[in-house]
């Protein structure tokens, strides 16, 4: 997608924009062929997350998988519809459907992952305020940076050390983020273009690669 955006404007490279979109669409159709297992391991997840011991991420995750199970169910009626088996089926008005069950599940995502920031964020105070974190110079300058600016600057500097203590939240945080690009814009609540959509796809793709290839990266709830 991001290349064929970059070559569209360009003169004399209609053909190759062409190829490319051919060959996106291709994989797609591919895509929505394997999302029937997708479904049934969001199915599982929704219960999974059901059991888990605390109120919040017990919401919130069951309810975004539950929104994710119906996102699929939709794609794959649109799917259905696309090799002519249904074509009775309203392709307007499902897609909009599928891209608000994305959504919700998105944000879901997104609320469960700033509870645990904001846990994540309370203990790194309290191991600071117990003096165990920084060495006495880390400490004056904690406390210059508290007393000269007030809030916001203090607030953000244990926020990245938060993210830095925790590289799975900040992943996937990262991943959910640049995920809402594409439904936020679809459903007119953000409107972008088409190459920071795909911008925001391909690091999704690459931080959705890089905690398969390294387990110990991956939120665990």
């Amino acid at each position: 997608m991001l290349l064929s955006y970059v070559l569209e404007n360009k003169t004399g490279r209609e053909e190759v924009v062409m190829k490319l979109k051919r060959l996106e669409s291709s994989l797609s159709s591919g895509r929505k062929l394997f999302r029937l297992g997708n479904m049934v391991h969001a199915i599982v997840a929704a219960r999974q997350s059901n059991q888990l011991p605390e109120l919040v991420p017990r919401f919130c995750l069951t309810v975004s998988h539950l929104n994710r199970t119906l996102y699929f169910v939709c794609d794959m009626l649109l799917w259905v519809r696309s090799v002519g088996l249904f074509p009775n089926i309203n392709k307007k008005k499902w897609r909009k459907r599928a891209t608000k069950c994305y959504y919700y599940s998105l944000v879901m995502n997104l609320a469960e992952d700033l509870y645990e920031l904001s846990r994540c964020m309370e203990q790194t105070a309290q191991t600071v305020k117990a003096q165990k974190d920084f060495p006495p110079r880390g400490q004056r300058i904690w406390s210059f940076v508290s007393l000269l600016t007030g809030g916001l600057q203090p607030f953000l500097l244990l926020l990245c050390l938060t993210l830095k203590r925790h590289p799975p939240l900040l992943l996937d945080t990262l991943k959910t983020l640049c995920d809402l690009s594409s439904p936020l814009d679809q459903l007119g609540i953000y409107k972008t273009n088409q190459g920071v959509i795909a911008l925001c796809g391909i690091i999704s793709s690459l931080v959705g690669i890089l905690t398969i290839a390294t387990p110990s990266l991956r939120l665990k709830h």
